[in-house]
């Protein structure tokens, strides 16, 4: 998925997130990743997409209801691979930014 590259597996403060469980297969799956102990508590400030894509993703994808769930993932792959790279490249880009927003901030929220 990351043609060899390293990648840190982040996520939200969702209790199906930070249930023991999940916690716990991470450890064991996933090479690298934010121990939800070490995730701020406005998470979505550092989140690419929650700060940028989804927003991108829901305008486009829900200006039509959907009869199902296979049509609303088509049109969310649909959706995705039509959102330009250079759209997504500056949302990451925009990160190291709001990491320190967040630490002037000492952890609060920052939009």
């Amino acid at each position: 998925m990351f043609n060899g590259g390293s990648f840190v597996f982040q996520q939200d403060g969702a209790p199906a997130h930070t249930s023991n469980v999940t916690q716990t297969w991470l450890q064991s799956n996933i090479p690298c990743f934010i121990e939800k102990e070490q995730w701020p508590p406005y998470s979505p400030d550092l989140n690419p997409m929650d700060y940028s894509v989804w927003s991108i993703l829901e305008s486009r994808v829900c200006a039509k209801s959907h009869k199902s769930i296979d049509s609303l993932k088509r049109k969310l792959r649909e959706e995705w691979e039509k959102i330009p790279q250079d759209v997504l490249r500056a949302a990451v880009e925009a990160l190291s930014g709001r990491i320190s927003s967040v630490i002037h901030d000492k952890g609060g929220y920052i939009e």
